[in-house]
């Protein structure tokens, strides 16, 4: 018998899928929710891979980065584990650690795949706020964890006033989130205090432009404030060149990509695990500046104030098909994470500003109808 339900075509107990459907469970090959949260996607030998944490009981990792493979971006494989936690309880990426937002890219001058995420140290709360990075031969791995640290220590934003530079007695001392706070952190306050240790790096991203170079993007001076930072040719650090976007913007879950030779990116505000409205920027250059082009959401008040109960992770260009582009974004469930949900939506643009709308379902044919309206 064959029948379809929500999105996917049963035979017996084997299933299919042949659209997406924005906050149902979505099962892989063996018929288990996908688990691979605040994740991103690698295009690579005719195969999407999809890197996310895997999430149990608690947000704190205790198995590591999982990896599935998609010929159609609907019907999913479970690789495995890519990235596993370390049973050394002295590890950085022991049990109990947290590893956010993995994203993985290909180096075309090593051969060589690398994977970036948001790593907090076990029992430390998010006080450690480190970028970690880890390498594989293969894409599904398994990753060797190489190091964590707090990026670009020791050095100035390219777009940071040599007046900013001195110190500022006092400062210490203001209520935060105070009218004296916010001047403050404008003009590097944060900047400033993490100068020796290195800047702080939470919700993050990766981009490769077209001519291969790599951009680490990431929330830093505590959340307050997006860095964008240039990768080495290896990917497997940064170069020390970097620039601040938006200070006192309050930006994180930064998702990038890139049309026309214009650079997008959505972020969200800041309300911890709940739902907030998106943000969305242009630019004619990764490394900015960046202008605001306000909320990307378009619906009813409520979609436009908590883009629909979700946050953004990832921007997925859709191959073959020109200027099409996924949402990819998280519904979290914090009282019982690996019920986290999936929200992935088109891309529109209006006016040249991206733009989301809510489809209870659709399948990427959404794409083909666009190219000839």
């Amino acid at each position: 018998m064959t029948f379809l339900l929500q999105g996917c075509i049963m035979f017996g107990q084997n299933f299919a899928y042949n659209s997406f459907v924005p906050g149902e469970l979505w099962k892989d090959n063996k018929g288990t929710h996908i688990n691979a949260h605040g994740g991103g996607i690698l295009f690579k030998n005719d195969t999407y891979f999809w890197f996310g944490e895997h999430k149990g009981s608690t947000n704190n990792a205790q198995v590591g980065v999982k990896v599935y493979s998609s010929k159609d971006l609907y019907n999913w494989k479970d690789e495995g584990v890519a990235l596993s936690v370390s049973k050394d309880p002295d590890s950085e990426i022991t049990a109990g650690s947290v590893m956010e937002r993995p994203k993985v890219v290909f180096n075309e001058k090593t051969g060589k795949y690398v994977m970036w995420f948001h790593l907090e140290l076990k029992g430390q709360g998010y006080e450690a706020a480190r970028t970690g990075v880890a390498v594989s031969e293969h894409v599904t791995g398994p990753y060797q964890y190489l190091k964590s640290f707090r990026p670009n220590a020791g050095l100035w934003p390219e777009n940071f006033k040599e007046d900013w530079r001195q110190p500022k007695p006092g400062l210490d001392s203001l209520r935060w989130h105070s009218d004296p706070w916010h001047e403050a952190l404008k003009k590097g306050y944060f900047v400033r205090r993490d100068f020796e240790k290195g800047q702080m790096a939470r919700d993050m991203t990766v981009f490769v432009d077209d001519d291969g170079t790599a951009y680490h993007i990431h929330s830093s001076e505590e959340n307050q404030t997006l860095h964008i930072s240039e990768l080495t040719d290896d990917y497997l650090d940064f170069t020390g060149k970097y620039v601040r976007v938006q200070p006192d913007g309050q930006n994180e879950a930064p998702a990038i990509f890139k049309y026309q030779d214009t650079y997008y990116m959505i972020t969200s505000d800041l309300t911890g695990w709940r739902p907030n409205a998106a943000r969305s920027f242009k630019a004619d250059s990764v490394l900015g500046p960046w202008k605001p082009l306000g909320n990307p959401v378009r619906g009813t008040e409520e979609d436009k104030k908590r883009t629909f109960s979700s946050q953004s992770t990832f921007i997925l260009p859709v191959q073959g098909k020109n200027g099409a582009f996924i949402f990819m974004a998280d519904r979290w469930r914090p009282e019982d994470p690996i019920d986290g949900r999936y929200i992935w939506l088109p891309v529109h643009f209006e006016e040249g500003k991206p733009v989301l709308k809510w489809y209870d379902e659709w399948d990427l044919d959404f794409f083909d109808q666009k190219e000839n309206e």
